[in-house]
C-alpha cells in the first residue's frame, strides 16, 4: 500500500502506527481466535450481536465473562473494556508492540479494578474500534474475514458514543461501520476492475470491497486522519494494493480515469461545516450535485459511479427535475432512487442530535435549531430527499438514459447485481424499436409471482399483479392478455409469436395486441419481470 497524502497533523494524532508486520501478527491473532465475523455472531447470538447497532453493550459483556481468546478480543477491541495484560498475552497480542505502536494503553490501578490480574500485571485498553467485517463480494459466494479500525466509540456498538475520543477535535474523528457505509456497499456493482476510486474513504470500509475485485484502489479524503485509518483498515486486513490521497471531491485524481467510483459522501445539508465525517462544507446540496456533475469525466468506458447523496426539495420544484439537472451533460446513463423524503423539522433534529447538540444547554441547542431552519427557509427547502445515485458512462454515440424514481419499499440485499442488470436492460430497450421488442424472444424472472385481485368467489379477478421476489421486488398490475403474455414467455417463442397465440386463444385480431403490447412489454423489461434472451444466453437471471 502507497501513501501519497499531503501535510499531515502532528504525529500524535496519527496513532496507532502503521506496521505491516506487527499488523500482520495481530490479524493471525484475530483468526485463530476467529476474532472474525462470523465467530462473534456465533459466540454473541444474534440477539445480543444486534443489541451492539443500538450501542447496547450489557448483552454481548453477558456473553464473554468466559476468559476465551475470542471472548478477550471482543472485550478488549469491539466493546473497549479494559482487559488483564496476562489475558491480551493469552489471547495472541503482541502487546509490547501493541503499547509501542499505539494500539493498547496500559494501566496499573491502585486497587481492584474491572480486568485487573489478580498478580498485579496492570490491564490494558485499546486506543481503536476494531469491527471484524465480513468482506463479501457481493453476488457471489466469495467471501474474506477484515477488520475496520475507527476511533473509539466511532463504529457500530461502540461503547463509549460518538466524541468520547479524548484529544481529538470532533471535526476529525473517523466513523466506522455504520447504515449508510453498509447500503453503499449493497448496492454498489462488483466487476472485475483495473483502477477503483473511493471518494471520501471514511475509515477505508469501500476501499475494502474494492480491493477485492481491483487491481489498484485510490482512496481519498479531506481528513488526513481518516486516509491514516484507511491504512491501517488495509494493514490489519492484508490488502496492499490501496493507495491514499488527501484532497476534495476529484483534486487527488484530476485527469484520472476509473472502471468504478464509489462515494458515501460527507452530504448532510447543514448550515455549517462543523464535522468533516458528515458535512460537506457548501451550499445546500451543492458536495453531491459537484460530484455528480464531475464523474463523467473519470469514468472509463462502461465505467460506474455509485453514491449516496442527499438532495433538497425546493418549493415550486420537482426533485425528479433537480437531480435529473444535476445530471444532463455527464455523458452518463443514470438511475437515481429516493429511498427516504424528510421534512425540515425532522432533518435538523436529527443531525443535531448526531452532533450532540441535545445534550447542551436548552438555549444553544434553540438557536442552532433555529439556524438551520433559517438556512432552510432562505433556500425555500421544503424537505430532504436521501437515496443512491448510480451513473454508467453511456456507450458513445447513444443518448444517456436518466431515470429518477422514488422507491422506499424493501429490497434484496445485496443489490449490485440487479443494478448492472437494470443497465444492461436499459442498452437493451435503447435499440429495440417495437418490431424489435415484438421479434425478441423474453424469459420470465426468476421468482415472480401472479397474484389475482376481486371479490371472494367472483369468476374474473378485478385485476392481475406480477410480484418480484427479487431485486427490487416491485409490483405491476396486468390485464389477462398480459399475466398469460409472461406466463408463456419460456424464451423458445419471439415475443410476436406468442401473441398471435394468444389473440387466437381469445378471438381477438393478432393485429391488435401486436400494437398495443409493445408499451407493456418495455415496461415488463425495464423493471426486470422479463429477460431478454440477448442478456440471458445461460438461462439465468
Amino acid at each position: 500500500m502507497t501513501d501519497s497524502t499531503a501535510p499531515t497533523p502532528p504525529p500524535a494524532s496519527l496513532r496507532p502506527v502503521v506496521d505491516a508486520a506487527l499488523a500482520a501478527r495481530l490479524r493471525a491473532a484475530f483468526t485463530a481466535a476467529d476474532f472474525t465475523a462470523d465467530g462473534c455472531l456465533d459466540l454473541l447470538g444474534a440477539a445480543a450481536y444486534a443489541a451492539l447497532a443500538r450501542s447496547e453493550t450489557v448483552p454481548a459483556l453477558r456473553a464473554t465473562d468466559g476468559g476465551s481468546a475470542r471472548e478477550t478480543l471482543l472485550r478488549l477491541f469491539l466493546l473497549q473494556r479494559p482487559v488483564s495484560r496476562a489475558a491480551a498475552e493469552a489471547a495472541g497480542i503482541p502487546v509490547q508492540e501493541c503499547l509501542a505502536d499505539g494500539w493498547l494503553t496500559a494501566d496499573r490501578p491502585a486497587g481492584p479494578a474491572e480486568g485487573a490480574a489478580p498478580d498485579g500485571g496492570g490491564i490494558v485498553r485499546a486506543t481503536v474500534d476494531i469491527r471484524p467485517y465480513a468482506n463479501d463480494i457481493a453476488g457471489t459466494d466469495d467471501a474474506g474475514d477484515a477488520w475496520i479500525v475507527s476511533d473509539l466509540g466511532c463504529s457500530v456498538g461502540g461503547a463509549g458514543g460518538i466524541g468520547s475520543v479524548g484529544g481529538v477535535p470532533r471535526s476529525e474523528l473517523v466513523l466506522g461501520v455504520g447504515g449508510a457505509s453498509t447500503t453503499l456497499a449493497n448496492i454498489t456493482v462488483r466487476r472485475p476492475a483495473r483502477r477503483v476510486l473511493d471518494l471520501g474513504t471514511g475509515s477505508g470500509v469501500q476501499a475494502l470491497h474494492a480491493a477485492r475485485h481491483a487491481a489498484t484502489v485510490v482512496a481519498t479524503d479531506v481528513n488526513p486522519r481518516a486516509l491514516h485509518f484507511t491504512r491501517l483498515t488495509a494493514a490489519l486486513s492484508g490488502l496492499a494494493t490501496v493507495e491514499t490521497r488527501q484532497g476534495s471531491l476529484f483534486e487527488p485524481v484530476p485527469e484520472e480515469t476509473f472502471d468504478l467510483v464509489v462515494s458515501n459522501p460527507p452530504f448532510v445539508i447543514s448550515p455549517g461545516g462543523r464535522f468533516t465525517y458528515r458535512d460537506g462544507g457548501m451550499p445546500g446540496d451543492e458536495l453531491c450535485r459537484s460530484l455528480v456533475a464531475e464523474a463523467g469525466r473519470h469514468l472509463e468506458p462502461g465505467g460506474y459511479c455509485q453514491l449516496l447523496a442527499n438532495w433538497q426539495h425546493v418549493r415550486g420544484e420537482d426533485w425528479r427535475s433537480r437531480l435529473t439537472g444535476w445530471i444532463n451533460g455527464t455523458g452518463c446513463d443514470a438511475w437515481v432512487v429516493q429511498r427516504e423524503v424528510q421534512d425540515v423539522f425532522e432533518y435538523a433534529e436529527l443531525w443535531l442530535r448526531d452532533g450532540g447538540d441535545h445534550r447542551e444547554d436548552r438555549a444553544q441547542y434553540d438557536a442552532r435549531y433555529e439556524e438551520w431552519l433559517d438556512a432552510f427557509e432562505a433556500a425555500k427547502v421544503e424537505g430532504i430527499g436521501f437515496g443512491w445515485i448510480t451513473l454508467r458512462r453511456a456507450p458513445d454515440g447513444r443518448d444517456p438514459v436518466v431515470t429518477a424514481e422514488e422507491w422506499p419499499h424493501p429490497v434484496e440485499q445485496p443489490l449490485g447485481p440487479e443494478i448492472e442488470r437494470w443497465f444492461a436492460r436499459q442498452d437493451f430497450l435503447r435499440e429495440q424499436d417495437d418490431a424489435g421488442l415484438l421479434a425478441a424472444h423474453y424469459r420470465l424472472a426468476d421468482e415472480v409471482v401472479q397474484e389475482q385481485i376481486g371479490v371472494p368467489g367472483a369468476e374474473d379477478p378485478e385485476h392481475v399483479v406480477l410480484r418480484q421476489n427479487r431485486g427490487m421486488r416491485r409490483a405491476t398490475k396486468v390485464d389477462t392478455v398480459g399475466a398469460g403474455f409472461a406466463g408463456a414467455c419460456d424464451g423458445s417463442l419471439p415475443a410476436g409469436g406468442i401473441l398471435d397465440a394468444i389473440a387466437h386463444l381469445v378471438g381477438e385480431p393478432s393485429a391488435l395486441l401486436r400494437d398495443r403490447a409493445p408499451e407493456q412489454i418495455r415496461l415488463l423489461v425495464e423493471q426486470g419481470f422479463l429477460v431478454p434472451a440477448a442478456l440471458d444466453p445461460d438461462g439465468s437471471a
